[in-house]
């Protein structure tokens, strides 16, 4: 059977080279250092800086709404690299509301670390670079932290009923942060 080019819904394409999302279902989001309030330890830096700096933009394909089954999302990020103090610039974080889920990391570009926390508090990191791919455990919380020089762009995969607690993680925090200690990147524990 051929298929009629004119009858074929629009697809969401994924740039294999620049990790962008694009198509009628995609929808995209900012993150700026004013409405990171709270999240980086020094907030004198943070509240110092331009609060409209980007940190990150993100491009998402949700098929069906976020909390009901059916379908596997993902979503690309792109995180400004840059710091608040000697804390780098990082994606909020959240743990999953269904937290049976896990989650999928696939690195495009860039150089990061990927935080991850138990419910004990547990912390550790992955290195993040081209082409690395990051299993994210159900129950565990995580964020991103770019520690390069260039945007850090990765792609996430998770199924549809996962859910975001960003909560938890806006009033409790991480127990680690990825911080410049002498010149590089180490996560310092709380």
């Amino acid at each position: 059977m051929a298929l009629d080019a004119s009858s074929e819904l629009m697809p969401v394409i994924l740039d294999l080279i620049s990790g962008h999302l694009s198509g009628p279902e995609v929808s995209k989001s900012a993150r700026t250092i004013g409405g990171l309030s709270g999240y980086f330890a020094d907030e004198t830096a943070r509240s110092a800086m331009d609060p409209e700096r980007i940190t990150y933009r993100v491009e998402s394909y949700e098929p069906v709404p976020e909390g009901r089954a059916g379908a596997v999302c993902c979503a690309a990020t792109f995180l400004e690299p840059g710091r608040v103090g000697d804390e780098y610039f990082m994606t909020r974080g959240h743990f999953h509301a269904n937290e049976d889920r896990p989650e999928l990391e696939v690195t495009v570009s860039g150089e990061g670390a990927l935080v991850l926390m138990g419910h004990d508090r547990q912390t550790r990191i992955d290195s993040m670079r081209p082409g690395s791919v990051h299993h994210v455990p159900p129950g565990t919380a995580h964020r991103v932290a770019n520690i390069g020089t260039q945007t850090l762009v990765f792609v996430s995969y998770w199924a549809s009923e996962t859910g975001h607690d960003y909560e938890t993680i806006r009033s409790e925090g991480f127990s680690g942060r990825v911080l410049q200690v002498n010149g590089r990147p180490e996560l310092v524990l709380e």
